[in-house]
């Protein structure tokens, strides 16, 4: 694309640092570059001079809200665990920093944290023995949809269905009637379909006016039971 001479480049990122390098001579051939979904690695960026607006959600803050919301059905001191998604990836990291700020004030005790790599496969496995280590588990909270889905198949098969609650990220189809059936108990919406728009129209703004880079923040939803879209 740098060869074809695009005007912009809107990039989603499955790393957070290993495509900066090549953003980096879209930039120094003068092509507008907007970053998209998994936020580019700050120290990375700052090491190579790179300024790359980021057009997304906060996934900690999406986090935090599927967190506190789980908190309203727990106790002071209850057990509880993460499934995180792929360490090195900005938002999973984020979203596991919610998931704890959440946990914090609450006063819950976050037993076990691990990553499933955003599998549903993975997170089968990792709920399954969790489910066994931690017999008076009261909640877990997965990094993304797929993983919740891991976890409640895990959770079914253990017969615990409705002993250990579960939030998840995304709102992928797949958990929707999940969420309305109370075996799921939340999930965050990111409006992930609305990310590359969101991306794309501020490229063409760019474009257009010219406007210095900066980084802007696009909406995150709670959906629960009582309130989907």
């Amino acid at each position: 694309m740098i060869a074809r001479r695009v005007d912009a480049l809107v990039i989603a990122p499955a790393d957070s640092k290993s495509l900066v390098s090549v953003c980096q001579r879209a930039l120094d051939a003068g092509i507008v570059v907007i970053n998209i979904d998994n936020k580019f690695d700050a120290a990375v960026l700052a090491d190579k001079r790179v300024n790359i607006p980021f057009v997304g959600p906060d996934n900690r803050k999406g986090a935090k809200q599927a967190g506190d919301y789980l908190a309203t059905s727990l106790k002071p001191g209850d057990k509880v665990a993460i499934i995180e998604g792929v360490p090195t990836a900005f938002n999973a990291i984020q979203r596991k920093l919610g998931f704890e700020d959440a946990m914090k004030a609450a006063g819950a005790v976050v037993v076990s944290s691990q990553s499933a790599s955003w599998e549903t496969a993975k997170a089968n496995q990792v709920a399954s023995a969790l489910i066994t280590e931690q017999p008076d588990l009261k909640a877990i909270l997965c990094a993304n949809d797929s993983m919740a889905l891991g976890a409640v198949a895990a959770l079914k098969e253990a017969g615990k269905a409705d002993q250990v609650l579960v939030v998840g990220f995304d709102n992928i189809s797949a958990v929707q009637q999940l969420i309305r059936d109370r075996r799921m108990l939340a999930t965050v919406d990111q409006h992930a379909g609305r990310l590359a728009v969101f991306g794309i129209e501020y490229a063409l703004e760019m474009l257009r006016e010219k406007i210095t880079p900066a980084d802007k923040e696009t909406p995150v939803d709670l959906i629960t039971a009582t309130k989907q879209h």
